[in-house]
C-alpha cells in the first residue's frame, strides 16, 4: 500500500474517476491478502469493478471472492518463500564468508564481474591512517577534527543511476562505524557470529584489537570527551584498590565564603555507604599534583625511568602469561570436545533408534565449540595485540621527556587530553596510602614520535642553515 503508483490509483478511485479497474493477473496488483482487502474495500465502496484479463471469477457472488482469496493466498505464500529463499542465500552466502552487497567501504571496491571485495590500495592506506590517528587522539571527536584537517573524507562511489554519494567529512558516528567494522581484518559479520571473508584483510589483529579496547574503555569512562565542568584531571582513570571500584570526580561549595573543593570518592563506598570502603575520599588537588609530579620526575631521573619501564614490562609479561594460559585451556577445551563430537557423529551413524535425542546433542555440542573457538581466537588476538605494546627505552625517554616542559603551558583541556594519552589507569590504595600508575603504550608511542619527528624537523633546519 506504499508504493507511490497504487497510492495515487486509490486516490483516483476515491475521487469517483475510476469506473473499472484491470489488472492482467491478481497478484500484479498485491501479493499480501490484508493489502488486497483494503484495496477491495475502497474499490467496493466507490462502486469501481475490478476485473483480471487472465482470471476468470466474479467478485458478486461468493464463489468468486473465494476464488479470488484463493488465488491471493498462493501469491502471498509465494512471496513469502521468495523472500525465505533470499534470507537463506544471503545466510549462506554470509557464513562463507562472502560479499553481500550494501553501501561501499572505504578501502575496498566491489569486483564488477563477481560481487568479490577488491583492496583499493590507495584508500586501504587512508583506512590504516584513520587507525592510528584514533590511537594518538584517543577519543572520536578529536579523531574526527584531525581528519578535517587531514583531508580525509568517506567512501566515494556511484549508484547504479549515476548519483555520486559519500565524500563527506568524518563524524563521530560515522568514524565509529568505521571503526568498529569487522570487514578490516577479512572477517564477515552476520547476525553477531563472526566469519573468516573471502577478502583480504586491511589492517593486523594488533591495531585493530587495540582500537576496539579504546572505544570500549572510552564507553564505560565517557570517553576523552566527557562533559568535565570543574576540571577532574583524572576523571575516568582513578581507581579504589580497596572496592576495584571507578572514584568519581566530586566537589563542595562552603557556605561561609562560597569556595569550592573538590574530591574523587569511592563509588563504591557512594553506593552502598560510607562504612563499606576505607578510602571513603580524596582531596582531588592533592592526587593530581602528586600524579603529575611523578611523571615529571620519571622524564628527569634515569633510576625512575628504568623502575617505570621495568614495571610495565613485568604487567605486560603478567597479562601475557594469564591470556596464554587461557588459550591454552581453550585449546584443550576444544580438543575434548572435538573427540566428544567425532563419538557422537559415529554413534548417529548406527542408527540405534536415538537419533533424534542424538542429533540435539550434537547440536548443543557443535554450539559450545563454536562458542570456544571464538574465545579461542579473542584470546590469540588480544595476545597479539598485548605483544605490540611493549614500549622501548627510548620511546619511554623520549616521551616524558616532552611531557615536564610544556605541561604548565597547556589550557585545562589540553591537560586533560594529554593525561588520559598517556595514563590508562591510576590506583589508589588505601591501606598502603600507595599511588600506582598505568601507562598507556600507545599515547607513550605517539608522544615519542612526535618528538623524534620534532628533532628530525631541528636538524633539517639546522643542515639548510
Amino acid at each position: 500500500m506504499e508504493r507511490p503508483a497504487l497510492k495515487r490509483l486509490m486516490a483516483d478511485a476515491e475521487a469517483g474517476l475510476i469506473d473499472c479497474l484491470i489488472v492482467y493477473k491478481v497478484d500484479r496488483l498485491s501479493r499480501s491478502l490484508m493489502d488486497f482487502a483494503r484495496i477491495m474495500e475502497i474499490l467496493d465502496r466507490r462502486n469501481v469493478s475490478f476485473v483480471s484479463v487472465t482470471q476468470q471469477f466474479n467478485t458478486t457472488n461468493s464463489m468468486g471472492r473465494l476464488t479470488l482469496n484463493i488465488l491471493l493466498s498462493f501469491a502471498q505464500f509465494e512471496r513469502e518463500i521468495i523472500a525465505e529463499r533470499t534470507r537463506d542465500k544471503m545466510s549462506a552466502a554470509r557464513r562463507k564468508g562472502k560479499w553481500v552487497g550494501g553501501m561501499p567501504v572505504l578501502g575496498y571496491d566491489v569486483d564488477p564481474r563477481g560481487g568479490r571485495l577488491l583492496v583499493n590500495e590507495e584508500e586501504a592506506a587512508q583506512v590504516r591512517e584513520i587507525f592510528e590517528i584514533y590511537l594518538q587522539e584517543q577519543g572520536l571527536v578529536t579523531a574526527a577534527q584531525e581528519l578535517a584537517r587531514r583531508g580525509l573524507v568517506t567512501k566515494r562511489w556511484v549508484t547504479k543511476k549515476g548519483i555520486e554519494r559519500g565524500g563527506h567529512l568524518f563524524n563521530k558516528n560515522s568514524l565509529f562505524g568505521l571503526l568498529t567494522n569487522i570487514i578490516y581484518v577479512g572477517k564477515v559479520d552476520y547476525k553477531g557470529s563472526i566469519y573468516d571473508g573471502e577478502h583480504p584483510a586491511i589492517l593486523g589483529e594488533g591495531i585493530w584489537r587495540r582500537v576496539q579496547e579504546r572505544l570500549r574503555h572510552n564507553g564505560r569512562s565517557g570517553g576523552v570527551e566527557v562533559r568535565n565542568k570543574y576540571g577532574g584531571l583524572l576523571k575516568g582513570l582513578i581507581f579504589c584498590e580497596a572496592c576495584h571500584a571507578a572514584m568519581i570526580h566530586t566537589w563542595t561549595v562552603t557556605a561561609k565564603n562560597k569556595r569550592r573543593y573538590r574530591y574523587y570518592v569511592c563509588s563504591h563506598a557512594q553506593k552502598h555507604g560510607w562504612d563499606t570502603c576505607p578510602t571513603k575520599s580524596l582531596p582531588a588537588r592533592d592526587i593530581e599534583q602528586f600524579v603529575v609530579g611523578r611523571i615529571r620526575a620519571i622524564g628527569q631521573d634515569d633510576a625512575l625511568l628504568e623502575e617505570t619501564l621495568r614495571a610495565a614490562r613485568n604487567e605486560n609479561e603478567d597479562r601475557l602469561r594469564t591470556l596464554q594460559d587461557e588459550e591454552r585451556a581453550l585449546l584443550r577445551q576444544l580438543r575434548e570436545l572435538g573427540a566428544e563430537e567425532r563419538k557422537l557423529a559415529k554413534d548417529i551413524g548406527k542408527d540405534n533408534g536415538h537419533t533424534g535425542a542424538m542429533t540435539e546433542s550434537l547440536s548443543r555440542l557443535q554450539t559450545r565449540m563454536r562458542e570456544a573457538h571464538e574465545r579461542a581466537t579473542g584470546a590469540r588476538n588480544e595476545i597479539i595485540a598485548v605483544s605490540g605494546q611493549l614500549v622501548s627505552e627510548r620511546e619511554m625517554r623520549l616521551a616524558f621527556s616532552l611531557f615536564d616542559p610544556i605541561w604548565d603551558s597547556l589550557t585545562p583541556k589540553e591537560q586533560t587530553r594529554a593525561m588520559r594519552l598517556i595514563v590508562e589507569r591510576v590506583g589508589y590504595d588505601p591501606a598502603e596510602g600507595a599511588v600506582s600508575i598505568l601507562f598507556q603504550p600507545t599515547g607513550i608511542r605517539a608522544l615519542a614520535e612526535q618528538v623524534g619527528q620534532s628533532e628530525s624537523e631541528s636538524e633539517d633546519i639546522d643542515k639548510e642553515q
